[in-house]
């Protein structure tokens, strides 16, 4: 990284590509005869946060060599489907969150109802963007739909918010357990962040594998960082309700094998990630944020 530090590095990046995801990020939000649903949707994509999927998205589609628009109708689905998924995690039925980056979750601010509709229709558009550029080949554009599909069903996010849940009622778990949960419900979606940026990148198959891999070490690594974050922060640096882990006897690393351990599992995950990234052509920035994320306070 010739000196750089990965902060200098995350910089760089957050500059020129956060004004290409914003420019398009809420358009397609803005007309529509649910005007109250409308509100909430863009109420939640403007909360802030840090953009990591779908940065990991343009970043994965430079690493290949291919120019960052190639990949932006992927990086908008991802913060899209992201986003449907932090609304519906928040709600009472689910984890019972009052704040969100600050500010009040989007069933507090519009109510229950409104929150699952905004979040159904966040989900919905994820996959309209998608199918709707015709700048993408075709079938990469099926790949890419189809990735994003698996990532986020029941047999990756949604199934890990259920375990997650369900894990709450168990006595007893195991770490292999907790990988499971961790995998489905964090590692599956930055996974396919960086996935779709092969497929949207023209990626061959080597440098596509090597980035799903990385990225769903990185999902394990922002899960167990989450879980830390959580056990030792508070809520004004966090943004959000910390100690509601422990509270609510949820399966977390810091539990399961203290702080050191978890910390240990951290450092072991972002190093195997490191591994698979060094491999393509132009992980520099990937490599960055592997480390940024590891680290990072919130």
């Amino acid at each position: 990284m010739s000196g750089q530090t990965p902060e200098f590095q995350i910089k760089k990046d957050l500059d020129r590509l956060l004004p290409l995801l914003n420019t398009r990020l809420t358009a397609r939000f803005d007309q529509g005869e649910a005007v109250r649903v409308g509100e909430a949707i863009r109420y939640s994509l403007e909360a802030g946060g840090k953009r990591v999927r779908p940065i990991l998205c343009l970043l994965a589609a430079e690493a290949v060599g291919a120019p960052a628009e190639a990949a932006l109708s992927g990086a908008l689905a991802l913060e899209y489907l992201h986003t449907y998924s932090l609304i519906h995690d928040d709600l009472p039925a689910m984890d019972d969150d009052d704040l969100r980056r600050g500010k009040p979750t989007c069933h507090v601010a519009f109510g229950e109802a409104h929150a699952i509709l905004a979040g159904d229709g966040l989900q919905a558009e994820a996959f309209a963007i998608l199918a709707a550029d015709v700048s993408i080949p075709a079938d990469a554009r099926v790949e890419a739909i189809a990735v994003l599909a698996q990532a986020s069903g029941w047999r990756g996010m949604v199934g890990g918010q259920a375990l997650d849940l369900e894990g709450e009622a168990l006595r007893t778990y195991g770490l292999e357990h907790l990988k499971t949960i961790h995998r489905l419900k964090t590692g599956a979606l930055l996974g396919a962040s960086l996935e779709i940026g092969a497929v949207l990148g023209g990626a061959n198959s080597p440098f596509r594998e090597a980035l799903k891999s990385a990225g769903s070490l990185l999902g394990l690594a922002f899960q167990i960082q989450d879980d830390i974050l959580d056990a030792t922060s508070n809520a004004a640096t966090l943004g959000k309700r910390a100690g509601k882990d422990k509270e609510k006897g949820k399966i977390t690393y810091p539990a399961l094998l203290g702080l050191e351990g978890a910390r240990l599992a951290l450092a072991e995950a972002t190093e195997n990630a490191l591994c698979h990234l060094q491999s393509l052509p132009r992980p520099e920035s990937l490599e960055a944020w592997a480390r940024y994320l590891a680290a990072r306070k919130a």
